[in-house]
């Protein structure tokens, strides 16, 4: 998709220009905030290199400057950065498998990112690329894939390898992870504590008191032997709430009732209060974590991410994990937080309405807070005599090198119990390698697959360890070419419903490959594998493509 901004006419630019020199800037309101028309305040100062480089987003809204009494202009995207930070990674591109066989990175459950995108969307913004993580997007859905067929092994592993939908002659091979489950009478107790940013910037409706009506849905669902904990933190930290039971649910709810905003923000002292009151209270046979609910701002205490980010990872090690909750926009520091959660052992989740609070801490809750594998990684390794290139899609922050794999000293992703992951490649079929690269003159092709295995088109391969151990354990599957599938059609359903939303990430970040693939065709995929939607979550999928397709319309519309 194209930047609006770089194709605004000269006299709205113009206007734009005299607008930002005639009218104070109002720092006092978040870009999310902004009333059409505002100027933005200036982006804040480039990071130093000591700091993680991330990437200033946007935001964009519709601007009618009124021309006459009866004459306005079309509505035309203007694009105004604001202060949200978000991982500077470029997408994936193709990889010749001659150059380098293996694809390796870790796995990822995160799904901030489609909650993030879906409340730019409909606030009728266009969200910045380096917001949009397509594994996050793919990832956000439940899906049915096949189960373990038992505890020996957490997991269960499915591949499905189809036509791509966007590039005639080329494959997708989906590649599926699902968890066992617990039973709710089976769950170990938690052991938890709320650390909960009460700063300033966490006054808004979309903040603190959205957090309040999700973290009231937690303390609903806690069970007598559950304990929980509450510590704030602004210019200071404190104890809102000691451990205490499930049982005693109208304490709980009278300290959530109790928050307020106000003051800077002292986060790394805030983490420090709350680990030291789950090491207080471990419990060994309980899930032991620290769930911090913030929009990121952290200036006060560690500022450099790179000490935050050695503090979390230490802790870990105690048995302590970290999950986060983002919240808000405009100064959303998603870098630091997908940092932090992946440092953790934890997972990141952005919450934009009660619905996705009720999501994140009431539906979910039996996958995130139990864990059933940890240092989860994905290894795939491309037959030559099948495959000319492959391209992963999404997972750009979570690739590994070949050897990361099995040193059992690199830290991965983890899996709660239920927790389904989603892996997709876009794959060049050998006979197709001419029309990717001119052959090598003074170079010969790598020998062929021996002939046992050159029906393969791959071989995957899954490390993870069972909580509490530090060795490894290994999962391998070969995937045949002679098992793809001859139409998309034929796939089922929640393959193709998953191509669809990773077509739609992609084409979000704007990437070439999608070019030709317009919005109308990735909602009509998307459309057409809905299948069981009980929770309507595919059908509000659907919805958004469309606006996407209607907000790109009504920018063209106004475009000389």
């Amino acid at each position: 998709m194209r930047r609006a901004s770089a194709a605004l006419p000269a006299l709205a630019a113009a206007s734009l220009l005299l607008a930002a020199c005639s009218t104070p800037t109002d720092t006092s309101q978040s870009a999310a905030t902004r009333s059409p028309g505002a100027v933005a305040p200036p982006p804040p100062p480039a990071p130093s290199p000591q700091e993680v480089k991330v990437t200033g987003s946007g935001i964009t809204h519709f601007d009618y400057a009124p021309l006459s009494r009866r004459a306005y202009v079309a509505p035309q995207p203007v694009y105004m950065p604001g202060a949200d930070k978000f991982p500077d990674a470029q997408a994936n591109k193709a990889i010749l498998v001659e150059e380098q066989p293996v694809s390796t990175f870790s796995t990822d459950v995160d799904t901030a990112s489609y909650a993030f995108v879906r409340r730019q969307l409909n606030s009728g913004q266009v969200p910045p690329s380096a917001a949009v993580r397509v594994e996050e997007m793919v990832n956000y859905f439940p899906y049915a894939y096949a189960r373990p067929k038992n505890r020996s092994q957490p997991f269960a592993v499915t591949t499905e390898v189809m036509p791509s939908p966007w590039q005639a002659g080329n494959q997708l091979l989906h590649i599926a992870v699902r968890g066992f489950d617990i039973e709710k009478a089976e769950r170990p107790p938690m052991n938890v504590v709320l650390l909960v940013d009460v700063s300033g910037s966490m006054g808004p409706a979309d903040r603190l008191p959205l957090l309040k009506q999700g973290f009231r849905l937690f303390a609903e669902s806690l069970r007598p032997q559950d304990r929980v904990a509450i510590v704030t933190y602004a210019s200071g930290t404190a104890v809102a709430l000691e451990p205490t039971t499930g049982q005693d649910k109208q304490k709980i709810l009278g300290a959530i009732d109790a928050l307020g905003a106000g003051g800077s923000t002292a986060g790394s002292e805030g983490l420090q209060r709350a680990y030291a009151l789950a090491e207080r209270h471990f419990d060994k046979a309980a899930v032991n974590r620290v769930i911090l609910a913030t929009d990121g701002d952290f200036n006060v205490g560690i500022r450099d991410p790179r000490d935050l980010e050695r503090f979390v990872a230490d802790k870990r090690k105690s048995g302590v994990y970290l999950s986060i909750l983002g919240v808000g926009a405009g100064n959303l520091n998603d870098a630091l937080i997908q940092r932090l959660a992946q440092s953790g052992n934890g997972n990141a989740a952005y919450i934009d309405s009660l619905l996705e609070a009720r999501k994140a801490l009431g539906e979910e809750l039996g996958s995130t807070m139990f864990p059933i594998a940890n240092d989860v990684k994905m290894q795939v390794e491309f037959n030559p005599a099948q495959v000319a290139a492959y391209r992963l899609i999404g997972y750009e922050t979570r690739m590994l090198s070949r050897q990361d794999f099995k040193d059992d000293k690199v830290d991965a992703g983890d899996m709660g119990a239920g927790h389904t992951v989603t892996a997709i490649y876009e794959i060049t079929p050998a006979g197709a390698a001419d029309r990717l690269v001119d052959p090598l003159r003074y170079g010969e092709r790598k020998k062929a697959a021996p002939a046992a295995k050159s029906g393969e088109l791959c071989f995957v391969r899954v490390r993870y360890k069972l909580p509490g151990e530090s060795t490894s354990r290994l999962v391998e599957q070969s995937v045949r070419a002679a098992s793809a599938r001859t139409t998309l059609a034929s796939a089922p359903l929640d393959q193709r419903f998953a191509v669809a939303v990773a077509a739609f990430g992609q084409r979000l970040r704007g990437e070439s490959q999608l070019a030709d693939y317009s919005y109308a065709d990735i909602a009509d995929l998307a459309n057409g594998a809905r299948g069981v939607d009980s929770e309507g979550y595919r059908a509000e999928f659907v919805k958004l493509v469309r606006m996407t397709e209607s907000l790109g319309k009504a920018g063209a519309a106004g475009q000389p």
